[in-house]
């Protein structure tokens, strides 16, 4: 029997938990389709991957703009707060920087076509890309000065040219097949460690 409220009714479920459940649902797939198809997929095939129906979607997020922007968002704040996790649970900091690493590749994927989306925009874009810079670099940072310490990687390394290098070396996926900036990305990552 469910616990009254002090009127003796039953207490009413929780519609911001669902609605909220909902939202993580639909960014999660989202951004799992925009990976395979751009940021041009259409909303009902997020829909479908998400479960929900696309009045859910269009609900949390009225544009595509919207969406995106949203998804890039979570993208962001899910890459800042492993950091610290993977640094706690990881064999060594260069474990640690390696799996973030893959994560932040998997983000920069997702995030391609971003720019045309909110093209009409650019206040948004601009906005978004300081919250990117805010929230990530300082991850970075913490990763490669406890890599640093314990002696895995040479010190001098700045964040923002190690994201914007391993930024750079994703740019050409979509063009070629036969490209994998995943391993480029691990022969930059072994010529930070000391010999």
């Amino acid at each position: 029997m469910a616990a009254e409220g002090p009127a003796g009714d039953a207490p009413p479920r929780s519609k911001r938990a669902d609605a909220q459940r909902n939202r993580e649902t639909v960014l999660t797939a989202a951004a799992e389709v925009f990976v395979t198809s751009g940021v041009d997929a259409p909303i009902r095939r997020i829909a479908a991957r998400a479960g929900v129906g696309m009045a859910t979607i269009y609900r949390h997020f009225p544009t595509r703009a919207d969406l995106v922007t949203a998804v890039y968002q979570h993208q962001i704040e899910a890459c800042a707060e492993a950091g610290p996790h993977l640094l706690a649970g990881a064999d060594s900091p260069l474990d640690a920087l390696h799996q973030w690493i893959d994560l932040f590749v998997d983000f920069l994927v997702t995030k391609h076509g971003l720019a045309d989306a909110l093209q009409s925009d650019s206040d948004r874009f601009a906005a978004l890309h300081a919250y990117f810079l805010d929230r990530l670099l300082p991850v970075c940072a913490q990763l490669l000065d406890a890599a640093v310490e314990t002696g895995d990687i040479r010190p001098g390394t700045q964040p923002y040219e190690l994201m914007r290098g391993i930024g750079n070396l994703c740019i050409g996926r979509d063009n070629d097949p036969r490209y994998d900036p995943r391993r480029l990305i691990a022969l930059l990552l072994r010529g930070l460690q000391r010999p």
